[in-house]
């Protein structure tokens, strides 16, 4: 029952907006997921991490992101409350864990990040035992050496970083990064299908170079429902009420701010839109948000009445979504564009 939140503004925002101060923050998110209770495990205790951008680019320091984690709760971890309140960013990924593979330390903590890329992952890869080595095999050894802990998200990292042309760039277009996610879900999808596991993958992954996001609200079943995602646009974010009450404040028509996340940061039904299941979440550097179908054999087209009933059992059972949902699904343009995998 991990939770991810990710914030890209046009203005940096002060950690502590996204982390600490609001009543339904992602920390807060880590003891009381409202919305969507793992009764199995309601507490994301297992770590946590945040990793950001500097606001203005220093060439002794590089453009590489800072990581901090920790094993502690995050609601209980005096460093994070005083590092949030004195650190500014203009895009930041937010992690607090639940353990489902690998052992409880610091290398097993999100996101993960190699050169100027940043990664996290909410599921679980079914099977992974069955299809590690052969996974890890098929790596370069530059890329095989990234992997430092036992999770199969940071091995699906590794995955992703062999699927760019070079991982040790510095830069990425959109298309580049998009095609890696991808390509690394579709081989996954492959290894998983050639070992015989049946149960399917939850994936919603996310990675960023520092200017485009990549995110993925995906399942590897035509049935089933994904494990929850959603995201929130406007102009501000901020607090109209004491207590921690913040919304998101739509202006006009720009976009100075989009986040996604796991869980709605707010309470404001407004807010958010919740992703489709097996869709594909692409913020470009010019602060535009796409969602695209992520189109291959477990994809169901929005006409098709099966795409309204996906069963939310599996992802519920498992922590990742609530059996009644909360907000209706965003309904996608007509003629929006699709990714074939």
């Amino acid at each position: 029952m991990c939770r991810f939140v990710i914030y890209k503004g046009t203005s940096p925002v002060q950690l502590s907006h996204l982390l600490t101060r609001p009543c339904h923050s992602i920390i807060n998110q880590a003891f009381d997921s409202r919305l969507r209770l793992d009764h199995r495990r309601p507490i994301n205790g297992d770590g946590f991490g945040v990793g950001w951008y500097d606001s203005v680019h220093d060439e002794e320091l590089g453009s590489q992101p800072c990581i901090f984690t920790s094993v502690t709760p995050a609601w209980n971890n005096a460093n994070l409350i005083r590092l949030a309140e004195k650190i500014k960013s203009p895009l930041v990924f937010g992690h607090v864990r639940a353990t489902t593979t690998g052992s409880l330390s610091l290398d097993n903590c999100h996101p993960f990040a190699y050169g100027k890329l940043m990664f996290m992952h909410n599921g679980g890869i079914a099977g992974f035992h069955l299809i590690k080595r052969r996974l890890q095999a098929n790596l370069s050894d530059d890329v095989f050496n990234v992997v430092q802990g036992n999770t199969d998200s940071e091995c699906a990292f590794a995955l992703l970083l062999s699927k760019l042309p070079d991982p040790k760039a510095k830069s990425f277009t959109t298309r580049t990064l998009q095609q890696a996610m991808l390509d690394t879900i579709a081989t996954l999808n492959v290894y998983a299908e050639e070992a015989g596991v049946s149960e399917p993958s939850l994936m919603n992954f996310c990675v960023t170079d520092g200017e485009s996001v990549i995110a993925t609200r995906y399942i590897s079943s035509r049935h089933d429902e994904a494990a929850s995602l959603w995201f929130s646009s406007g102009t501000t974010f901020s607090e109209y009420a004491p207590g921690g009450h913040y919304r998101m404040a739509k202006a006009d028509k720009r976009e100075n701010i989009i986040m996604i996340a796991s869980e709605p940061l707010t309470f404001e039904k407004a807010d958010w839109m919740e992703i489709r299941t097996n869709n594909m979440v692409v913020i470009t550097p010019k602060m535009n948000l796409l969602q695209i179908p992520i189109v291959d054999k477990f994809y169901v087209s929005p006409s098709d009445p099966a795409a309204r009933n996906r069963d939310t059992d599996f992802a519920a059972a498992k922590g990742l979504l609530s059996p009644r949902k909360a907000l209706a699904p965003v309904q996608p343009r007509e003629n929006a564009p699709q990714l074939s995998i």
